[in-house]
């Protein structure tokens, strides 16, 4: 049975930092990385394919690949995947694409307004999950989106419970221990000290960083910011029991 670790990068949830300590193990084709269309059903078909046509690779890396991970015959697959606290990861996105450069609608954005303003914005966009319980949303397609908040948040919840690794960023060191332990009790043999990149702030506590949101951006906007991301923050609270 060949092992494989399918690493999912979501956006500014230490990614960068797991990739780098990732392909630092497994140099060359060892390590590989694509993206997929949005497809649910085509996301679905060329991920399990991608596995199947690199039969070199131990770890698979991809921003895009949808939950719940592929089933392929004769290969386990470890999905690893983290989260992050909801309202520091949109601080955090912020800040990466104020000063990313690119021509993307996000980096535009952030290039031009204040936070307030690129969360204003991003929450005015139907269908943008970007400031929006990005996590639920990523979450819950590993049983069914569902057809409204809660039942969404029912599946993410459940998605972290059937998983065998969700980290949390808020606890990166404690989580990537974790991680050795899950893999090398599968065979996957790895030093996973960890590399931090793309660290694009100081560190100061959640609270701090709420406080001083709360300040920056008025009452009306935080309050709508911390409403639009309701069930995120109940499934960070939820991984963070998980964990314990």
């Amino acid at each position: 049975m060949r092992t494989v670790i399918l690493h999912y990068h979501l956006f500014k949830n230490a990614g960068t930092s797991m990739d780098a300590t990732l392909n630092r193990n497994f140099p060359g084709d060892l390590w590989v990385t694509r993206e997929f269309p949005s497809d649910p059903n085509t996301n679905a078909e060329q991920l399990k394919q991608w596995i199947t046509d690199e039969p070199q690779a131990i770890c698979f890396s991809s921003h895009t690949a949808f939950l719940p991970p592929p089933e392929v015959e004769d290969i386990a697959i470890i999905p690893v995947i983290f989260m992050r606290h909801p309202i520091d990861r949109i601080i955090s996105a912020y800040s990466f694409e104020r000063d990313q450069g690119a021509d993307t609608f996000g980096s535009t954005l952030a290039r031009n307004t204040a936070l307030s303003g690129y969360i204003e914005t991003r929450l005015s966009i139907p269908n943008d999950h970007q400031c929006r319980n990005f996590h639920v949303e990523k979450f819950s397609r590993m049983f069914g989106k569902g057809n409204n908040p809660t039942q969404r948040l029912v599946n993410a919840k459940k998605a972290i419970e059937a998983l065998p690794f969700v980290g949390d960023v808020g606890d990166f060191d404690n989580s990537i221990k974790r991680l050795e332990i899950l893999l090398k009790d599968n065979g996957v043999e790895v030093d996973l000290t960890a590399e931090k990149k793309n660290v694009s702030r100081q560190p100061k506590t959640i609270d701090e960083k709420l406080q001083s949101l709360q300040e920056s951006m008025g009452e009306g906007l935080y309050d709508k910011l911390m409403a639009a991301n309701k069930e995120d923050l109940e499934l960070y609270e939820f991984l963070s029991d998980n964990n314990r």
